[in-house]
């Protein structure tokens, strides 16, 4: 476990580092974010965020690799891989950031660097259903993959509205499924808890962490296209290197929960940025408009709109981020009833505090 605490201070303190340096590259360059109608910022705020987070992450895996344990990780190509491809699609969204590319170049960005990880080891290699390994033909596994990649990277793009939305939410997720990931590969043939998305999910907790502190409410710096795709390629490589290769026998002794947390869980963990990604999708299809056509109706923007400030909005997005990820590892932890309680606990709690403090806020102000 200190291997990966110290992976995860050095991803925070590079991260929190050298941001303050990217910001003042974004402001040479002219990368900022203007005021737009959809917008809840009122002044232009830099962008250019995400290359901080990439060279934390970099960093992180440098120091990885001297380490006794977790150094053998980098025996295969996995991690080398997830740096390329990360390094690739926070090039794509920097140029983004800048000049703002269209939306199929972006695409091509995301699809080349899924192409990219699944070459190196990257990729899903069996799905488990219904409690069993599921092994599938190769190609088809790749496309998979691919999609799993493209739709993490946008998920995590489209909830990006609010300072420091998106890594708040990213950092919960990769926190649960740090620790749903350390549980199962203790239980791999021989047991080592030292695998590419243990260490992925610490190093990603890490440079949301260090983030954070600039990206938080006044935010100084926006992590822009740059930060929000390499969050959403670096978090779906962590799910798709233990996904692909767990055995649902071992994840639980309770059958039935087996047959499920394998797939339960890696959607869990995305569970807030995913909703929100196929709401719009399907909003905006409806209206005749096309799927990456911005509007105002995100879910932070309706809890604005019920009557939450900014930093609550964000905060209580971040707690429903945290029951909904850390409630479904918690079934991994315990067995029974117990899980199941205090998720729908924690459930009421949200929801009450949801609806009810625009409400009490409001009443107190008369």
């Amino acid at each position: 476990m200190h291997e990966y605490v110290l992976v995860l201070l050095v991803a925070a303190a590079v991260t929190y580092i050298i941001t303050p340096l990217v910001r003042s590259f974004a402001v040479a360059t002219g990368a900022f974010t203007a005021v737009r109608e959809r917008d809840v910022h009122t002044t232009p705020i830099p962008r250019l965020g995400g290359v901080g987070i990439y060279i934390g992450f970099v960093a992180a895996a440098l120091v990885a690799r001297s380490l006794p344990y977790l150094g053998t990780l980098f025996s295969e190509k996995q991690i080398l891989g997830v740096v390329a491809a990360g390094g690739i699609v926070c090039l794509v969204g920097a140029f983004d950031d800048i000049r703002e590319l269209d939306w199929l170049t972006k695409l091509a960005g995301q699809i080349l660097a899924a192409g990219l990880m699944a070459y190196t080891g990257v990729q899903l290699l069996s799905l488990p259903i219904f409690g069993t390994k599921t092994y599938l033909p190769t190609p088809l596994l790749v496309l998979f993959t691919v999609i799993v990649v493209i739709a993490s990277t946008n998920a995590v793009n489209f909830i990006d509205g609010l300072d420091g939305l998106a890594a708040g939410v990213v950092g919960i997720a990769a926190l649960a499924f740090f620790i749903y990931s350390y549980i199962v590969s203790r239980s791999f043939e021989p047991a080592n808890v030292f695998s590419t998305a243990t260490f992925i999910s610490a190093a990603l907790v890490g440079c949301c962490a260090g983030f954070l502190p600039h990206n938080f409410h006044p935010a100084r710096l926006f992590m822009g296209d740059s930060g929000a795709l390499t969050l959403g390629l670096l978090l779906s490589a962590a799910t798709i290197t233990l996904t692909g290769n767990v055995n649902p026998g071992d994840v639980t002794a309770n059958q039935v929960t087996a047959a499920f947390l394998p797939i339960l869980v890696p959607l869990a963990v995305l569970l807030l940025p995913l909703v929100d990604m196929v709401l719009a999708v399907v909003r905006r299809t409806r209206k005749g408009q096309r799927p990456w056509q911005p509007d105002a109706l995100h879910l932070h923007h309706r809890m604005l709109k019920i009557g939450h400030s900014h930093r609550r909005a964000v905060l209580i997005l971040y707690l429903w981020t945290g029951i909904v990820a850390l409630g479904s590892v918690s079934f991994v932890i315990w067995d029974g009833w117990r899980p199941l309680a205090v998720v729908l606990a924690a459930a009421i709690v949200g929801a009450g505090l949801t609806v009810l403090l625009p409400r009490w806020r409001a009443s107190e102000r008369l």
